[in-house]
């Protein structure tokens, strides 16, 4: 691979196991419609931002710039389950000021380097399914606090099904269990 070869990436809070298993099951509740597709288990994740083709020359500079990124502890619960326009079923999530602010230091770094932000406002999720126009959530959201301390970036490898590698991660080690029932 070239060094002008671009690379697919995005910035994401990634739950360790134990938050990832609760997630898959909370999808796994849900009434999925024919032709429903959900996401993997491994790929479970909060997206920040998406920064999509990027030269992979240009890796080493970007990741020192988000190494600068502060990132305060935060503490993340679930909120309301829905399904957006084009089919996206989500699971959003409610942050807190930590959460905010990680996400616009993210948007100062990515501006600097020429890398166009989403217009729309920041509206936390985790995405559960796609192509689930008609699908129904369970009753009961999930009870879970998030507890995160770091994000990543991530590789988004280009296949039929979604495929990612973490490259780096950052900030704060995640507490050594990052859910607190409840």
């Amino acid at each position: 691979m070239s060094e002008r070869d671009p690379v697919r990436l995005f910035l994401a809070l990634w739950p360790r196991p134990s938050l990832r298993g609760r997630l898959a099951a909370y999808r796994d509740a849900w009434h999925w419609p024919v032709g429903a597709k959900p996401v993997a288990d491994e790929t479970l994740h909060l997206t920040l931002h998406y920064i999509g083709a990027f030269p992979r020359g240009g890796l080493a500079g970007l990741t020192e710039s988000l190494a600068a990124v502060p990132v305060e502890s935060m503490v993340l619960r679930p909120g309301g389950a829905e399904v957006w326009k084009g089919g996206i079923a989500v699971l959003r999530i409610a942050g807190d000021a930590s959460l905010a602010a990680l996400h616009e230091g993210l948007a100062g770094v990515l501006a600097r380097f020429g890398i166009a932000l989403d217009a729309r406002p920041f509206a936390p999720h985790v995405t559960l399914a796609r192509k689930a126009v008609r699908a129904e959530a369970p009753g009961d959201r999930p009870a879970f606090q998030w507890r995160a301390s770091s994000f990543v970036l991530v590789e988004s490898i280009p296949g039929g099904s979604a495929r990612y590698e973490v490259l780096s991660r950052f900030g704060g080690r995640q507490a050594r269990s990052d859910i607190d029932s409840g």
